[in-house]
């Protein structure tokens, strides 16, 4: 879009690259006239301020010139960082003079600013170029073939590159090659450019059209190949941009046709070779890529030509273009709205009539009643590609898996001339390790599970363990995967049975100190058991006479309800007399429902530090004990538990303890939780307790939660019936964050088999799906999609075709396409021209696409007798020369219906067998496939061809095996490409004589596979074919044809003459149709 404009008809130079601000001086431009047919001249000075919104450029100075100028160039010669302005003005005249400005001067407003001129030349100076790398060395050309090189140094004597060129004309343009310092460039308006060696002070080749049409009005280096060109033409006859390769300079290598009148002018971006501006007599500036002729931009230009286009040095995207109205236009290729800038215009136009009275009525006019604009914002798209100086020369992103991808466009040290679209771009793709210590230790997991060594594994935990609490989560994970797993815990909170018995069988022991109970100790309570027992042992021994007292008294009531055989009586006396013991005794003796109730008095009766423990054992209610325990004595809770409770109630009553200490306890107890859980095998509560207690938001602390988590669920598999698979919504949110962090640091085999596969949540799913398809495969319960008619594979190193197995009942239709197409997969023919001969047997109508002709017995149907037997076919002898194919025919009945699948007999190696589900019912024989090389095929039957529910054998000759090596993966885009533009343009042609040709270019197409699979095509010709797909994609196949001629008259005729031909065939016709 256009962003500034001046009003001058003038020539143009913008200040050089390291100039800033940016400034545009313009000289007054000779044979040419403005309106007011002045004859002055002027040398001006403009400064780009991009800020500013308005289109006008800030003048900074004007110098009153006596000469007019051909042409203007700001030379960045004697520079320095510390000045404002710096740099030369040099200028062509119309008398033959070379004119050098300090533009630092004429900013300044000093009077004195040329710096040297000289006019030597004859005629008019129309073309000045400055070598990049010698800034000090300018060239200039005129008439009669003078071409002058200027030394700024030493400006009074100007060498020559050679002696002139005959015959002699004027010099159009001249130019300096951008690669080499010391080649030069010139051309004419005959359309001959001549390139000059200024060490050898010689021209070393000459260029020029050979229809001598081109009228060159154009010339420009290209900025990276040094051997290449472009020349453009003034003719309006042909309004051509060519492109030169010096190495191939017998015609030109592209020819570009954007215009539709001649070329004023041309101008080649030094920051992006793939940008060059063209101006001409049909009012376009185009800006085009010269390597494919594309155009990539067109400006909103008005309908004035433009005779100088030129690229500012400093800021790549702004140019300018100077026309025939007076105008020095400044673009930007990057796009914006142009709103703006109408909106800019209606308002000059507004104050241009504001309140002023033009009338003299006295009045002033009314504010001025535009009308709104209904039209949609015109917005001005930027290029259709990404410009060279704004794309990334590095770039990196993380993709899934810690894969860190990279790239960067370094710029090739050679220059590879045409060779250079062959430059091979490198993405670089590696794996970022960041938690090494995580991943030693999942390896280590995941060895003790593939190994089940889980014991050895808690053992080490145990062993690397700093902190006693988790010692102890370790050693109760271990017992899990030890013999009498209770009695181990019980070890593991402190009771150990040996211990205890050694307490007590050991008098006056240290033990012995500390072991009062119910006011005596241990050892007194032996003694008086011993003591008791030597006393009943003497009572019976005596065998003395009692008496049976019925008095009124206790025990005369007692004996009473005795003799009554009313033990509850006696009972009841018994505790009523506080005889507790005797209580008891009658109560055994008088049942289990008596024991029960007055084991419950007993127990209301009886308070101790112990009672309730007794209760507890007696009446075997461990949930009360669980339930009413102080939370500090948790450990002998849990050790009664362990002892006591059943295997069904073992794990209840282990989690109950364990939510009264994560509810009811201090932080410290809340962590013990985890032991409880452990012992219940509650994985899920034991990720919740864990994850409350410790810290998981680092890595680490995740894998030491997983190590506990696999183990116990290892643990809990083995001890108890349950789903290996079931995870809750808590496990399966860490274990995907494991998973996650797994396949982040590159392990997603280990990540697949952590993530659990049970879970529908969505997150998880998605998970999954991506790492399967990071290794490669689909996820589970997905499939691939076939069609009832897809081609099946075939094993390897097996001739012979095979239909498709299919499930349930299918349409006859659907039966016959995928026989046949099964069929055609095994016998397709190749390049080598090695055919198989095949005969083709199947049921069901014969109209489909690409069938063979129909067999139609329609009017000719005759009644087979029952006992009918078809004659021998007459390849019989041939196929079978060992077998009598009547005896065969007898051998294989008729599949009885319901069948699944016709199964042919074993047949021998290199031979062909097939298969595919047959109705029982009737069906006309299919015809016969032949190899080409046999006579024509006829649409009749054979005379005395079988009719009826015959089913023949396929066989086949046997036939060598051809093993084709895979087409190279970058190269595959060729033959997906070709085949693609073949199908559209065979279903595009309505014409049967081009679909033939089609067909046959997609055959002889082979062969350039075979090359590309051999790999024995040049790189030269595989960077054309390349450069032609991308033509195809485009839909751009002149451009391809360009491509193609190219690779021909550049290539070994041998190496492409069996596919070059197919391939100009098929882009000719993909152009004629338009697809």
């Amino acid at each position: 879009m256009k962003l500034k404009e001046v009003d001058r008809t003038a020539m143009q130079a913008w200040s050089p690259a390291g100039q800033h601000p940016i400034y545009l001086a313009t000289g007054t431009s000779a044979q040419q006239l403005d309106a007011t047919f002045s004859t002055s001249a002027s040398l001006e000075i403009f400064e780009l301020d991009l800020a500013d919104p308005s289109l006008d450029m800030k003048s900074c100075a004007t110098f009153s010139s006596s000469h007019r100028y051909h042409k203007l160039i700001w030379g960045p010669h004697s520079m320095t960082a510390g000045e404002r302005v710096s740099g030369v003005l040099i200028a062509g005249g119309e008398n033959g003079n070379v004119i050098l400005y300090d533009p630092a001067k004429i900013i300044a407003g000093d009077t004195e600013v040329i710096i040297a001129q000289k006019d030597k030349h004859t005629g008019p100076v129309r073309a000045l170029d400055v070598n990049m790398f010698q800034t000090n060395l300018v060239a200039s050309g005129a008439n009669e073939s003078e071409i002058y090189i200027w030394d700024l140094n030493n400006f009074a004597t100007p060498m020559t590159p050679g002696v002139k060129t005959q015959p002699l004309e004027d010099i159009s343009c001249i130019a300096w090659n951008r690669q080499v310092q010391h080649i030069l460039a010139s051309a004419s308006p005959s359309g001959r450019a001549t390139v000059w060696d200024l060490r050898k002070n010689e021209p070393i080749i000459k260029v020029s059209d050979h229809n001598n049409r081109m009228h060159c009005s154009g010339l420009a280096w290209h900025p990276d190949v040094a051997t290449q060109m472009v020349l453009a033409s003034e003719d309006d006859r042909l309004p051509v941009i060519q492109m030169w390769d010096l190495r191939f300079a017998s015609s030109p290598l592209r020819v570009l046709e954007s215009h539709t009148r001649g070329i004023l002018a041309i101008a080649w971006s030094m920051a992006d070779s793939e940008l060059l501006l063209s101006c001409g007599k049909d009012a376009k500036i185009l800006c085009s890529n010269p390597n494919t002729g594309e155009v990539l931009y067109e400006l909103p230009t008005n309908t004035q030509w433009c005779f100088d286009i030129q690229w500012c040095p400093r800021n790549p995207a702004v140019l300018s273009a100077a026309s025939f109205d007076g105008r020095i236009s400044v673009y930007s290729i990057m796009g914006g709205s142009t709103d703006g800038l109408r909106q800019k215009q209606v308002d000059q136009l507004s104050s241009s009539f504001g309140n002023l009275d033009p009338f003299g009525t006295g009045q002033p006019l009314p504010p001025l009643q535009l009308p709104q604009q209904t039209a949609p914002q015109s917005v001005v798209l930027p290029l259709k590609k990404p410009p060279k100086w704004i794309r990334r020369p590095v770039g990196a992103s993380f993709s899934f898996g810690g894969k860190l991808v990279t790239f960067e466009n370094a710029k090739p040290q050679q220059q590879p001339g045409i060779e250079q679209q062959q430059q091979r771009h490198h993405v670089y793709v590696s794996q970022v390790v960041t938690e090494k210590e995580f991943l030693a230790r999942s390896n280590q997991l995941q060895e003790a599970v593939q190994s089940e060594g889980f014991i050895s594994y808690c053992q080490k935990k145990i062993d690397m363990a700093q902190a006693d609490f988790e010692k102890n989560v370790w050693a109760f994970l271990k017992v899990n995967f030890e013999e009498d797993s209770r009695a181990k815990y019980l070890e593991l909170l402190g009771y150990r049975k040996d211990d205890l018995r050694n307490k007590v069988n050991v008098p006056g022991s240290w033990a012995c100190v500390k072991c009062f109970a119910a006011g005596g100790c241990i050892c007194q309570l032996q003694s008086m058991v011993k003591d008791n027992k030597q006393e009943t042992e003497d009572v019976g021994s005596a065998k003395k006479t009692f008496n049976i007292s019925v008095s009124g008294d206790v025990d005369g009531l007692i004996t009473q309800a005795l003799l009554t055989g009313n033990f509850e009586s006696a009972v009841d006396l018994c505790l009523h007399d506080n005889r507790m013991a005797d209580a008891i005794i009658l109560a055994i003796a008088g049942g289990q429902e008596l024991l029960s109730r007055t084991q419950e008095k007993y127990f209301v009766k009886m308070q101790s530090k112990i009672t309730r423990l007794i209760t507890a054992v007696v009446t075997k209610n461990w949930k009360e004990i669980v339930q009413s325990c102080d939370l500090q004595n948790w450990r002998e809770a849990l050790a009664a538990v362990l002892t006591y409770a059943r295997p069904d109630e073992f794990a209840a009553l282990c989690d109950l303890l364990g939510n009264r200490l994560e509810s009811e306890g201090d932080s410290l107890l809340q962590t013990q939780a985890c032991l409880c859980y452990i012992c219940a095998g509650n994985v899920e509560k034991l990720v919740a307790c864990w994850t409350k207690a410790q810290d998981g938001n680092s890595p680490l602390s995740l894998q030491d939660l997983i190590e506990k988590v696999v183990i116990l669920r290892k643990a809990v598999q083995l001890t108890q019936a349950v789903d290996p698979n079931a995870v809750g919504a808590l496990l399966a949110e860490k274990m995907s964050q494991y998973a996650n962090l797994l396949a982040a640091q590159g392990s997603i085999a280990a990540a697949l088999t952590f993530l659990p596969a049970s879970t529908n949540q969505p997150n998880i799913v998605l998970l999954r799906d991506r790492l399967c398809r990071a290794q490669g495969e689909l996820p589970a319960r997905q499939e691939a999609v076939k069609a009832p008619y897809d081609r099946q594979p075939m094993p390897k190193g097996r001739a012979g075709a095979v239909a498709g197995q299919m499930q349930g009942p299918q349409a006859p239709a659907q039966q016959y396409y995928q026989q046949v197409i099964g069929f055609g997969s095994c016998c397709k023919t190749s390049c080598l021209g090695t055919y198989r001969l095949c005969f083709l047997s199947v049921p069901g109508p014969q109209n489909g696409w690409n069938d063979p002709p129909a067999l139609n017995r329609a009017a000719k149907k005759k009644k087979v007798p029952d006992n009918f037997m078809p004659p021998v076919p007459i390849t019989s002898p041939i196929m079978t020369p060992l077998a009598d194919p009547q005896s065969q025919m007898q051998q294989a009945p008729a599949p009885p219906a319901g069948a699944p699948s016709f199964q042919a007999p074993q047949l021998p190696a290199g031979q062909l067998a097939l298969q595919g589900p047959y109705p029982p019912t009737p069906q006309p024989l299919g015809p016969c496939i032949v190899p080409p090389a046999a006579s024509k095929p006829s649409t009749e039957g054979a005379p005395g061809a079988p009719i009826g529910n015959t089913i023949q054998h396929v066989q086949a000759l046997p036939t060598e095996k051809i093993t084709k090596k895979p087409i190279p993966e970058e190269h595959l885009i060729l033959k997906t490409t070709f085949e693609a533009l073949i199908q559209r343009c065979l279903l595009s042609a309505s014409d049967p004589q081009t679909k033939r040709k089609l067909d046959d270019a997609n055959k002889r197409l082979e062969c350039l596979y075979d090359k590309l699979r051999e790999q024995t095509l040049s790189p030269t010709i595989i960077s054309g074919l390349h450069n032609m797909v991308k033509s195809i994609e485009t839909r751009n196949y002149v451009e391809g044809l360009n491509i193609h001629t190219h690779i021909v008259s550049t290539s070994n005729f041998s190496e492409t003459s069996a596919f070059m031909p197919v391939l100009k065939v098929v882009l000719t016709q993909a152009n004629k149709l338009g697809v």
